[in-house]
């Protein structure tokens, strides 16, 4: 089992890589854009340079990797091993593949397709525990360190390799390759966040106990009680708290109307969500049942 879900990790980790090597090749070697993190450094000297991408992210990397296993252990490095040379195999062999994509010579379309190949591969990367080497270490000490998410301390990183590509880019390109690192990085926090469709709800009461009962009953979701008391009334109450899909969220509200009108109900973005029915396997014929209700 272990060595399937490893097995399974290498795979997607060298799709993602595939994904991120396609778009840096089509669209930011073509068309001239930069890029964030050590990419964007062999970006820098490939121009300056003609030093194959393929290459000069290996021999970047290399200390860079050495520098990862102090910070993260032998897992992640592993993982990060295998995501930096299959980066550098997929750059390579997408440089072989006789493809050009036309887009009529339109930056903004090009920044707009480098941010969404990069990030959606990236992404993957990310989520199924691999880096790409380089400012990924950083940005995964980071994440570790100061609970940031990848998305944003890679932002943060990228800039201060953005101004070095001056070195080549007119401000005319710079500006369009931080469209693709903007769209880039908030790709990224989707395909890390988005896979997980659910919300919290908050839903203040007096009918807490009729409302949860409902809600487990039709919907067969968990929810649970949290004891409270009403600033201006004093007054002892049961907030319930349940984390639901959205269209489970719309019948939870609908149910909670049906014995409180007045009920106040506060809905929030979950970022990641573990268990039955998000992550575990759900029963057939549970699903079957909470999509009738939701309708």
């Amino acid at each position: 089992m272990i060595r399937k879900h490893v097995f399974r990790d290498f795979l997607l980790i060298f799709a993602g890589t595939s994904i991120m090597a396609f778009g840096i090749v089509m669209f930011n070697m073509a068309n001239q854009l930069a890029e964030g993190g050590i990419t964007g450094i062999t970006l820098i000297i490939y121009n300056l340079f003609q030093l194959d991408p393929a290459i000069s992210t290996l021999v970047l990397n290399a200390p860079l990797i050495v520098f990862g296993y102090k910070q993260l252990g032998t897992k992640a490095i592993i993982y990060t091993f295998i995501g930096t040379v299959s980066l550098s195999f997929n750059l390579w062999v997408w440089q072989l593949v006789p493809l050009a994509i036309s887009i009529d010579h339109d930056l903004l379309i090009a920044a707009l397709l480098a941010g969404l190949f990069g990030g959606i591969g990236a992404g993957i990367v990310y989520k199924f525990g691999g880096t790409t080497g380089g400012t990924d270490i950083f940005a995964r000490v980071i994440e570790k360190k100061f609970g940031w998410t990848i998305g944003r301390s890679l932002l943060v990183l990228d800039v201060i390799v953005l101004i070095l590509s001056l070195s080549y880019l007119d401000l005319k390109r710079m500006m369009y390759t931080l469209i693709a690192v903007f769209v880039y990085t908030n790709v990224v926090d989707f395909v890390q966040e988005g896979a997980y469709s659910a919300k919290g709800i908050f839903v203040v009461t007096d009918k807490s106990e009729e409302i949860a009962e409902t809600i487990m009953r039709e919907l067969e979701r968990g929810v649970t009680f949290f004891k409270a008391e009403g600033g201006y009334s004093s007054a002892e109450k049961k907030i319930i708290f349940c984390v639901a899909t959205m269209a489970e969220i719309n019948a939870i509200k609908l149910i909670t109307e049906e014995f409180d009108e007045n009920a106040f109900i506060s809905v929030m973005n979950v970022n990641e969500v573990l268990g039955e029915g998000f992550t575990y396997d759900t029963p057939p014929t549970v699903l079957k049942k909470r999509k009738e209700v939701a309708q």
